[in-house]
């Protein structure tokens, strides 16, 4: 899969979970400075409830898209944090106690903002 289609997947998919009501989306370009991915995708949940709803969404998506997942986990579990890796693209989502604490952001600064959300959703 070429750069440009790999950008554009990650950009919908970030599209696709801020209609989902992710709050503050960002999907950041950090291929520059990772050796093993080229898009986070990070996005705040509001519950549980919301969390598993958007991830069976998102497999929806991935699976409509031919991306497959590596490392799936069966069940979601209720720690905060859910990540989904596609290998090319990893989606964080995360409640937001566990958003502001990892900073994830701030962490891979370098990257580029491919999308953002409005901060509300």
């Amino acid at each position: 899969m070429d750069a440009t289609v790999k950008s554009k997947l990650a950009k919908d998919l970030g599209e696709f979970i801020q209609d989902h009501q992710g709050i503050e989306t960002m999907v950041l370009d950090v291929s520059q400075v990772s050796s093993w991915t080229d898009y986070f995708i990070i996005t705040t949940v509001r519950s549980t409830g919301h969390l598993k709803g958007l991830v069976r969404n998102i497999q929806v998506f991935l699976k409509e898209h031919d991306i497959p997942i590596l490392h799936r986990h069966k069940k979601v579990h209720e720690e905060g944090w859910v990540l989904i890796d596609c290998g090319f693209m990893v989606v964080h989502l995360m409640d937001g106690d566990t958003r502001n604490f990892y900073e994830l952001e701030k962490l891979w600064y370098s990257g580029e903002t491919v999308f953002q959300s409005s901060k509300s959703s």
